[in-house]
């Protein structure tokens, strides 16, 4: 069942992967993939179901995916050795932002769409 499951899933990283290749567009495949799963759930196209075991499953073991890149990055450490105060200010100034446009968005939401058919305002 999660073969079958995983087989929907790629199915839809190949079809961005395709997308990407006809159009040219500068986004990557996985993204515009995820994208269309997630609609495909939305309109019900795609039952839940269909992907749910190896969706946990993936999400379940990511820490494990980002393993091979940790241990790539650890071999490039020389090159990467005069660029740490770049790469601290990019990190954090980053995270900062992210966190306040989160915190926007979230107050944003929260005082202009209505919550279980009750409006905020």
């Amino acid at each position: 069942m999660v073969i079958l499951q995983l087989a929907v899933i790629f199915m839809f990283l190949a079809v961005g992967e395709l997308i990407v290749w006809a159009t040219g567009v500068p986004v990557p495949s996985s993204i515009i993939g995820m994208l269309l799963l997630t609609m495909s759930l939305q309109l019900g196209i795609v039952k839940p179901r269909h992907v749910e075991g190896a969706a946990d499953f993936l999400v379940t073991n990511l820490g494990f995916f980002f393993v091979p890149a940790g241990v790539a990055l650890m071999s490039c450490l020389n090159l990467l050795s005069g660029q740490w105060p770049a790469i601290v200010t990019a990190s954090v100034v980053s995270t900062i932002v992210v966190f306040a446009v989160t915190g926007l968005i979230h107050q944003y939401t929260r005082k202009h769409l209505p919550h279980n058919g009750v409006s905020r305002k």
